[in-house]
């Protein structure tokens, strides 16, 4: 019996689900929060300022990208709101001699940050509205979210 086909088709997806934010101060009283601010200024000093999806996982295609507006910060393991409930026998298991220092210095800092254009930040298809796996599917998928 030949292999059964699904052709191609469009689905539409809806995620909802509750996040348990713990208490945090105000970003603009972390005091590592120029570290933040430094490391866009940074890679746009040492010529690195482009959209890190576009590079890493595009071949510097940024036929996708929304270079209209500046590009954005996007803290891509640890989110500043969840700094307070950190495992850091968790954290420390990947990054190694992150509890020698304050965990808020980590979350702001270049291990913890990527350049990204508003799109594939906060775009339809970007880094804080697509499901992890869809996001990264879109690393090889051209237009798979619409």
């Amino acid at each position: 019996m030949p292999d059964k086909i699904v052709p191609a088709h469009l689905q539409a997806v809806t995620r909802r689900y509750v996040i348990h934010y713990p208490e945090h101060g105000a970003r603009e009283s972390d005091p590592f929060y120029s570290d933040f601010h430094a490391y866009k200024k940074r890679r746009k000093a040492d010529g690195s300022y482009h959209c890190d999806f576009a590079a890493e996982h595009r071949i510097g295609d940024t036929s996708e990208c929304d270079l209209t507006r500046p590009l954005e910060c996007h803290h891509k393991d640890i989110e500043f709101a969840m700094l307070n409930e950190i495992d850091l026998s968790l954290l420390e298991a990947v990054y190694p001699g992150v509890s020698s220092m304050p965990v808020g210095k980590w979350v702001e800092s270049a291990a913890n940050l990527e350049l990204l254009c508003v799109f594939h930040h906060r775009g339809h298809a970007g880094a804080h509205i697509a499901s992890f796996s869809d996001y990264t599917a879109t690393y090889y998928v051209r237009g798979l979210i619409t």
